[in-house]
C-alpha cells in the first residue's frame, strides 16, 4: 500500500485511544492508494444500492445530498499503523440508504465497490446501527480526491482499508468473499483494537 506523504508526531492526550500498534499523526493524514487516483465530478458520480434487496436503488449526487445527513465525530486508524485523532466527516448513514433499498433476510454481508474497480467486504452489522456513512465533507470542507472524493465509505471502527475510497456501489451478498486487500492476505473484519491485520491474526 504506497503512501505518499506520513506523519509520526505523538500528541499527549492520545493516551488511551491508539489501538495496539497504532501511533498519532498529529495534525496529518497520511494518503495512501492501491491505485491511481481519478477525478471523479460530483455531477457523474452516483452510488448503487443492489444484491439482495427489495429495491435496487441508485443515487446521483443531487438525490444524496437531498436526503439526511450525518457526521460521525472520532477517530479512524489505518492497518499501516498510524491514527488521526478527532476527525469529523460529514455524509449520509448507510442506515438510510439500506432502508430504501430494502435488504432481504438473507443478506449478511455487503461488498463495497469503488469506481476504480477496488473492492471491500463487510459484515452487514458492521455497516448498520449508525457504525458506518458514505461522506463528502472532512472538517467541514469537500473531501478530496486524495482521500477518496467526492464520496468515500467510512467505517471507523474497523481499519480503513475497509473505508472504500471512491465509493459507487453497495453489493449486499448472502456469503462472504473477499475483496482486493482481503485476497491479498489482509483480515476478513480488520478490528484495530485486536489487531486484525492480516489473515490468521485473532
Amino acid at each position: 500500500m504506497p503512501v505518499t506523504r506520513g506523519f509520526s508526531r505523538r500528541r499527549p492526550d492520545s493516551a488511551g485511544r491508539l489501538p495496539p500498534g497504532q501511533y498519532d499523526t498529529g495534525a496529518g493524514w497520511p494518503v495512501l492508494t492501491a491505485e491511481a487516483t481519478p477525478r471523479i465530478e460530483r455531477e457523474a458520480w452516483s452510488i448503487g444500492v443492489d444484491g439482495l434487496v427489495d429495491r435496487p436503488t441508485t443515487w446521483t449526487w443531487d438525490e444524496v445530498q437531498q436526503l439526511p445527513t450525518s457526521s460521525y465525530s472520532g477517530d479512524i486508524h489505518c492497518v499501516t499503523t498510524w491514527t488521526k485523532l478527532d476527525t469529523v466527516f460529514t455524509g449520509v448513514s448507510l442506515d438510510t440508504l439500506l432502508a430504501a433499498a430494502g435488504p432481504q433476510a438473507e443478506a449478511a454481508f455487503v461488498m463495497a465497490h469503488s469506481s476504480t474497480g477496488y473492492t471491500t467486504n463487510l459484515p452487514l452489522a458492521d455497516v448498520t446501527d449508525g457504525k458506518a456513512w458514505v461522506v463528502w465533507e472532512f472538517d467541514g470542507k469537500p473531501l478530496t480526491a486524495e482521500h477518496g472524493g467526492p464520496v468515500r465509505l467510512l467505517v471507523p471502527h474497523l481499519y480503513f482499508w475497509k473505508s472504500a475510497k471512491w465509493i459507487s456501489r453497495l453489493e449486499l451478498i448472502a456469503q462472504d468473499r473477499p475483496g482486493f486487500w482481503e485476497s491479498n492476505g489482509y483480515h476478513d473484519r480488520g478490528d484495530p483494537w485486536l489487531e486484525q491485520r492480516y489473515q490468521g491474526d485473532a
